[in-house]
């Protein structure tokens, strides 16, 4: 019998802490003498089943029951229950089939109890690691290490080389100084798990990913379709983070939070009622309210016009939505050249848009790439812009031909709450009579002295009061059985779970004799299926 403890997400890595029988807690992920945590190893059979072996084959050799690690296999009917550490015999072979690697994973993943450690035996290296986490492995040996040591091969976390690197000067490690290149093979996969540690820790696992992979063809196509798949990558992915987004490849343009934000802006948000829009340029500085250049292109518009802001790789961000992760904590390199794809794709983004909201006039404040864009979108969608200026867009002569584009034009109201309610809730709130207090970023919206909701500084989404959860009529629920919380909610204590629901999503907890709003630790998928932990972080309980 094992224990599992999950303590920090990030997508489908996890850190957490594994307690098998009679041995002290270890912290994962981590590389761990695996004979000696799981003694059933020495005895198991029929284990190392290839992972494309056919269904008649795979009947042959069913997993011991009752045995820790316990065999999963994508044919194999799965006997894991929660707190369970799971094995993959032969992962080491996936990733030399990147297509088959996500739909393994993918089929692995749906049938397992997610509150359960995995374990992929001789497959780590300091090289493939990381993506090994990302994909939700937890567990490692030192079998694969210790056959390149065998091999001759020096590791290092962007390939092996040959052994006399261990006198090159590159690695200072003990097992460099000593010239064991045993041990520096081993002490380059610790120290890479320890990094990967940290980033999991910081919700940027995939920005380190996306920069180790870079070295291994096979790892950037395993990243490329576990994208593709993005119903299962969107699901398991968190609503907002506090920290930076780096977008920094072309891989960052199909991650699934980029996905989500421009499905949400065309499918949920709902635009203020007026029939001119403005197309601007992002600018370095997020919120872009708090550059000089939007200050500029905000005050030649004097609020006669809904203001889009077309950027890579979001590809429209409605001002309402800028303070939104993640609008508003991206971070790109800035060189002003547009590629063919990433032309391609905002564009698509920007016509499916403009089908869904017609505008009456569309004026494009742009130059360069994202004039290109918005041409490109144009097109596709059989429009018409107008063109306020084509350079040199903070300008005098820009901002004043921008101001006289729109004269005669009506002041629409500034209604960022009714925005980011459509685009978060999924729902179309009546605003009328809320005010807003504060400043950027402390607010707070209320109506009658009645607060309603606040702005989560770290993320830019809504945090609403139970008064504001009347004006939402439907969605983000959790069910919770008869009995009133002390503290956060625990998975047994959860009945049922709006589908909607992400890791970070603001929820509100419904039971017989109670309600909270709080936080959801983890997706509604996963709150069915887990049996241990927390799924939602209550902010406030009130009987009923």
């Amino acid at each position: 019998m094992t224990r599992v403890n999950i303590r920090k997400r990030d997508g489908l890595a996890r850190t957490m802490t594994l307690e098998p029988d009679g041995i002290p807690p270890l912290s994962l992920p981590a590389v761990a003498d695996c004979r000696g945590l799981f003694p059933s190893l020495e005895t198991m059979r029929g284990t190392n089943l290839p992972l494309c072996a056919p269904l008649t084959m795979v009947n042959q050799f069913p997993p011991e029951e009752g045995l820790q690690p316990i065999t999963i296999h994508p044919l194999l009917d799965n006997l894991a229950r929660s707190s369970d550490c799971v094995m993959v015999a032969g992962w080491h072979t996936a990733m030399a089939n990147p297509r088959t690697y996500g739909k393994w994973l993918v089929c692995l993943k749906e049938k397992t109890p997610p509150d359960t450690a995995w374990y992929a035996p001789a497959s780590a290296l300091p090289s493939n690691v990381a993506i090994l986490c990302y994909s939700g492995f937890d567990l490692f040996d030192f079998m694969a290490v210790d056959l390149k040591s065998a091999q001759g091969r020096f590791c290092t976390t962007e390939g092996d080389f040959p052994a006399k690197s261990l006198i090159s000067g590159i690695c200072s490690c003990p097992g460099c100084a000593a010239g064991n290149l045993r041990e520096h093979n081993r002490n380059a996969l610790r120290q890479e798990l320890a990094l990967i540690t940290w980033f999991i820790v910081q919700g940027q696992l995939r920005e380190l990913v996306e920069s180790r992979c870079r070295m291994d063809a096979a790892q950037v196509a395993v990243m490329r379709h576990l994208d593709q798949n993005y119903p299962f990558m969107e699901r398991v992915q968190p609503v907002a983070r506090s920290g930076i987004m780096r977008a920094n490849s072309g891989e960052s343009m199909q991650r699934a939070e980029v996905r989500r934000f421009t499905e949400r802006v065309i499918e949920r948000y709902v635009p203020p009622g007026t029939d001119v829009a403005v197309l601007l340029p992002c600018s370095a500085k997020k919120p872009y309210s708090l550059s000089q250049s939007h200050r500029k292109f905000q005050q030649a518009i004097g609020g006669r016009a809904h203001e889009l802001v077309v950027t890579s790789p979001l590809g429209l961000v409605p001002r309402e939505l800028e303070t939104v992760y993640p609008a508003g904590h991206y971070d790109v390199p800035v060189t002003g050249y547009w590629d063919a794809e990433e032309c391609a794709v905002i564009a698509d983004i920007i016509a499916r848009y403009f089908k869904k909201h017609p505008y009456r006039r569309i004026i494009a404040h742009l130059e360069g790439g994202a004039l290109r864009v918005a041409r490109m979108a144009a097109g596709q969608c059989g429009i018409s812009l107008e063109y306020s200026c084509t350079e040199h867009l903070t300008g005098n002569l820009a901002l004043n031909a921008l101001d006289a584009a729109l004269a005669g034009e009506r002041k629409i109201k500034d209604d960022r709450l009714h925005g980011i309610i459509s685009y978060q809730f999924n729902s179309d709130v009546d605003t009328r009579g809320i005010t807003l207090r504060g400043h950027f970023p402390e607010v707070f919206y209320s109506r009658n002295n009645v607060q309603l909701f606040s702005l989560d500084t770290g993320t830019g989404m809504l945090r609403p009061t139970f008064d504001g959860w009347n004006l939402i009529p439907e969605g983000y629920r959790v069910c919770i059985d008869d009995f009133i919380p002390e503290g956060d909610i625990l998975m047994p204590g959860v009945v049922s779970a709006d589908p909607a629901i992400r890791d970070s999503d603001e929820v509100l907890v419904v039971g017989a004799r109670a309600l909270g709003t709080g936080r959801a630790a983890l997706p509604a998928d996963e709150m069915q299926r887990c049996r241990r932990g927390i799924a939602v972080r209550v902010r406030k309980i009130k009987r009923v």
